[in-house]
């Protein structure tokens, strides 16, 4: 009688369990490090916007003597630009698309012209651009009665802006904090801010939601 042999089984040893678990751990450290690079280059691309449009704000005033989009003298600058009314400051919405017109109260597209015109801000029209996350770079003025997350005066804002990239933004040029200093944001949705400071996020890196967008806010610099 032939005497049966017993099946060698085969499987994996513990040395290459180790090399799989070191490959599978060095795969998800490459798609995280990648992702923590694309959210960087979106901070980076968002802080661009705001400086930008705040150093065109300055470098206008610098020029004209005058505030873009309020400015009274456009029509003489510029072939084709449309007064703002000389207050002293930039009426309307940060998100308005309205065409300009002579004597409207809306000035915050007028800035646009005005800074386009001038040669400070790339494009043409008076209608606010895009930023990198599909929402608007838009001009709005604070003013008593009607704070910008608390905060008055000039202000350039920035919509659909998620909650870690909006936090970044805040840690690098301001305090990382949307209820203080001169970078806040709000959880009201995307293209819209609030009178009062909103606790969106803070220090201690915690995401507040919202049923209105989760995690999604408009960020707003003093400028």
């Amino acid at each position: 009688m032939w005497k049966q042999s017993k099946s060698h089984q085969s499987g994996f040893t513990l040395v290459e369990l180790a090399i799989v678990l070191v490959i599978i751990g060095l795969i998800l450290g490459a798609v995280l490090k990648g992702q923590e690079m694309i959210n960087n280059a979106k901070a980076k691309n968002v802080i661009n916007d705001l400086r930008g449009v705040s150093t065109a704000y300055y470098a206008y005033q610098d020029r004209y003597k005058a505030i873009p989009g309020d400015d009274a003298a456009a029509d003489t600058r510029f072939t084709g630009g449309i007064n703002g009314d000389g207050g002293g400051t930039i009426a309307g919405l940060f998100n308005a698309t309205a065409a300009p017109v002579a004597g409207a109260t809306t000035e915050s597209n007028k800035f646009w012209q005005h800074t386009r015109l001038s040669g400070f801000m790339t494009g043409s029209g008076s209608n606010p651009p895009t930023n990198a996350l599909g929402g608007v770079v838009g001009v709005e003025n604070g003013i008593t009665g009607t704070l910008i997350y608390g905060m008055i005066g000039p202000m350039v804002c920035t919509s659909n802006i998620p909650w870690k990239i909006a936090q970044a933004v805040d840690t690098t040029i301001d305090d990382g904090n949307s209820t203080t200093g001169t970078v806040r944001a709000g959880t009201a949705g995307t293209v819209t801010t609030e009178t009062g400071t909103i606790n969106a996020y803070g220090v201690s890196g915690v995401a507040v939601t919202t049923t209105v967008e989760e995690g999604v806010h408009t960020v707003c610099m003093k400028m």
